[in-house]
């Protein structure tokens, strides 16, 4: 298999595939512990979820943009992007907690956009520092 991966389009192309397959699953995850369907809602036009999971998907996809860059193995990207989204996902529940006058869930499903951009916003700055703890190893 290593000598397939000196290959860079080999390589290329399974580092995309696998962080793709990651994206969708992480997705999922994040549809099962949000109180709204991310795509029925796109699909009705609302922006903030539109927001919220676009940030998301901007978050996973930096996430594995570091771990790609800075892993010796497909095991090993695969590893850091794990439990990057593991911490994104912590950092979502936080996000709820630190919000005890709102449930962002509630907002994010009535279209309001200011929630969903900060959801976005913490999705993407969130992605920023831990890219940053995984080149930093």
């Amino acid at each position: 298999m290593e000598a397939l991966f000196e290959y860079e389009w080999i390589r290329t192309t399974a580092y995309y595939s696998v962080s793709l397959l990651a994206l969708i699953l992480f997705l999922a995850i994040f549809e099962t512990v949000t109180k709204y369907n991310n795509w029925q809602e796109i699909k009705k036009g609302n922006i903030a979820v539109a927001l919220a999971t676009g940030g998301k998907i901007f978050g996973v996809a930096n996430i594995f943009r570091h771990s790609i860059g800075y892993s010796d193995s497909l095991l090993t990207m695969l590893g850091w992007g794990v439990l990057g989204f593991f911490l994104l996902l912590v950092g979502y529940f936080i996000f709820e907690f630190l919000t005890p006058t709102f449930k962002v869930d509630e907002e994010i499903k009535r279209d309001n956009r200011a929630v969903g951009f900060i959801a976005m916003i913490i999705s993407v700055g969130l992605s920023y520092v831990i890219g940053a703890s995984i080149i930093a190893r």
